[in-house]
């Protein structure tokens, strides 16, 4: 989240440019797993895609050659720049070319889907850049990954979009059903926090735990300090009466000096669509 909040304020002034892309895989694969996996760097080794442990020759797509990437991704970068006679049909066409040139030795397929709703934001169709695809595009990868395939084999980009822009409309009509239940549970916590604190201070907290549904105690106190001069052992209080209500759930107890970290359940599984608390 705290990348695309960076990515918002850049695309404010500049649009997407590789930099800005190698910027993007260097936050994210920044962690463990991506440590070995040349984060912010483009791939210069020859890359594959195909059953596990496949060779080469077995493989069920082959990407450009290392030495062929950057006059590919100049000419993505140009495309981008352009408008094309419809701004989510360039979208479809921006993916797509992304992750057939698979530019990163790991993390394309984040990177390809991230970069969606920025492409839309820069092209001022959305006003946030929050429109994820990822949920569609997981339910439904076998066709995902045979009609990016069929673009290689067959140079079938009709197909390809239409598959896209089922995707977009199916997913945007989720997205509605889901902000419904969002500004419905948001009325419904309001309530359910007056009682459990008599607080004057109820729609703050609301709004800072609906901002941020994943947090440390001392940083959320610290944020209704800062923000509406609510004094911390005040906003911590009111925290515990909160969690003791059961609507926060504590991920993470405190321990000496180390604050709990609390998350918003409800929240969360909306977001996600799922059960994941």
């Amino acid at each position: 989240m705290g990348t695309l909040y960076s990515a918002r304020e850049y695309l404010k002034d500049y649009p997407i440019r590789l930099g800005f892309v190698l910027e993007l895989h260097r936050i994210l694969m920044n962690s463990v797993r991506g440590q070995d996996k040349t984060p912010g760097e483009y791939r210069k080794d020859q890359n594959w895609i195909g059953a596990h442990g496949c060779s080469i020759e077995q493989a069920t797509f082959v990407p450009p050659k290392p030495l062929q990437l950057p006059d590919h991704l100049r000419g993505w970068e140009k495309y981008l720049d352009s408008d094309d006679i419809d701004f989510l049909l360039q979208t479809a066409v921006v993916h797509a070319q992304f992750e057939l040139l698979h530019p990163f030795q790991d993390g394309n397929g984040r990177i390809g889907r991230i970069l969606i709703p920025l492409f839309l934001y820069q092209k001022r169709a959305l006003s946030q850049p929050m429109f994820y695809l990822s949920e569609y595009l997981e339910t439904h990868r076998e066709e995902y990954y045979q009609r990016l395939k069929a673009i290689s084999a067959e140079h079938d980009w009709n197909s390809w979009i239409a598959f896209f822009l089922r995707a977009v409309a199916t997913q945007a009509g989720q997205n509605s059903v889901r902000v419904t239940a969002i500004q419905t549970l948001y009325e419904e916590m309001k309530r359910a926090i007056e009682e459990a604190t008599h607080s004057q201070y109820t729609v703050h907290v609301l709004d800072a735990i609906f901002s941020k549904p994943v947090f440390r105690s001392s940083d959320l106190a610290q944020q209704l300090n800062r923000d509406y001069g609510i004094h911390e052992k005040t906003a911590t209080g009111l925290l515990r009466q909160i969690r003791d209500a059961e609507i926060l759930r504590e991920l993470q107890s405190g321990s000496g000096r180390r604050p709990a970290t609390l998350c918003f359940p409800r929240l969360i599984n909306l977001a996600e669509g799922r059960e994941v608390l």
